[in-house]
């Protein structure tokens, strides 16, 4: 999975330590808390697989659209054409955004 990585602030929390809290949290074993993890984060993955957008209390995850364009290569200053593609964009929402700033 992508999901490795999660910026919180100025440090990084990894998935060993989200499971962690996760298992605190819920009193979990390590392993129940990561097979929770796993899952919840599996199931955002094949959602979004699947061109669906995915709400949640900490924001939304949808789906976006980039059309094709010019672009340059910054090494020689060739245009070069960039494919159509999808991205995920994420939007916080107000409730997260307002406790983040309470900081």
């Amino acid at each position: 999975m992508g999901w490795h990585n999660i910026r919180l602030g100025n440090t990084n929390v990894n998935q060993t330590e989200l499971i962690t809290v996760v298992a605190k949290k819920t009193g979990f074993s390590a392993k129940d808390a990561k097979s929770a993890v796993q899952a919840v984060l599996s199931a955002v993955e094949d959602t979004l697989t699947k061109g669906k957008g995915v709400r949640t209390t900490l924001g939304t995850f949808a789906i976006g659209k980039r059309g094709a364009r010019k672009g340059r290569n910054p090494k020689t200053g060739e245009t070069i054409n960039i494919k159509a593609s999808k991205t995920i964009r994420f939007k916080a929402s107000k409730t997260i955004k307002d406790k983040v700033n309470k900081r």
